[in-house]
């Protein structure tokens, strides 16, 4: 059984079937449970209903880094969006240099907001980290974020980075991305990772991975992402399979 630990399902509404399907096929092939994720307020209410329509979905709010400045949540307003019973995690949270541009204290303002928000939740985030390692691994630390816990989701870090999160207590979520022919580093920091704190995501509608590379990527590909793990590791998928989930259970303990 597998978990796929990071998707968008309300941005494959529009794929043949819709959610319906994109849920029935993943359970049909040993997916087991899907963490939606918000990226914004109006992705907040969407990925709250998709949970609430299926008992295999949960959810996470949040608003990410790249969302226009003047899209906020005060650390009250965030908690109240995470007392919803299907909600299990804060994010997706972060920052990200590559996209945003000039002064962005405001985005660091922000990220400060949701671990302050998972910190008195006591739920878990979901970061989201681009070209800003060094800010992203100092504000979690200074901010004391392993009282909440969580994920650097899709992960394509150095080693030093992955180091720094392993020892706040922070999980590594592997997406589409380490099956890519050009990603020698990452498969690097996968193959020393500890696999009691891996994940695997798929961060779809997007980063689907080989041999979907280009196409639109959905929660049944994460099965792909342990495949690759399991050969780049010398391990067994069913071994991949078992652990991560059993990882995910116990960052999250409410899915078991």
């Amino acid at each position: 059984m597998y978990i796929d630990s990071h998707c968008h399902l309300n941005m494959l509404a529009d794929e043949p079937g819709g959610i319906d399907a994109m849920v029935a096929e993943a359970t049909d092939n040993g997916i087991q449970h899907i963490l939606c994720i918000a990226i914004d307020k109006k992705s907040c209410a969407e990925v709250k209903a998709i949970a609430d329509t299926f008992p295999q979905v949960t959810a996470s709010v949040g608003i990410h880094p790249n969302v226009e400045q003047e899209e906020q949540f005060t650390v009250e307003q965030l908690i109240a969006e995470a007392s919803h019973p299907k909600v299990i995690a804060i994010g997706e949270t972060g920052l990200d240099y590559f996209r945003s541009e000039g002064d962005l204290e405001w985005q660091r303002e922000r990220f400060r907001v949701h671990i302050e928000a998972a910190k008195q939740t006591q739920k878990p985030l979901i970061i989201h980290t681009r070209e800003a390692r060094q800010d992203t691994m100092a504000i979690l630390e200074k901010e004391n974020a392993e009282k909440a816990g969580g994920i650097i989701h899709c992960f394509t870090e150095n080693w030093e980075t992955a180091q720094r999160a392993l020892d706040i207590g922070f999980y590594i979520s592997l997406s589409g991305i380490v099956t890519f022919k050009s990603a020698k580093e990452l498969q690097d920091v996968a193959k020393k990772l500890p696999l009691d704190r891996i994940l695997i995501e798929t961060d779809s509608p997007y980063l689907a991975p080989v041999p979907h590379r280009g196409k639109t990527n959905k929660p049944v590909f994460v099965k792909h992402v342990a495949q690759f793990l399991a050969e780049l590791r010398g391990d067994t998928v069913e071994n991949i399979a078992a652990t991560t989930t059993a990882n995910f259970q116990r960052l999250f303990p409410t899915t078991t």
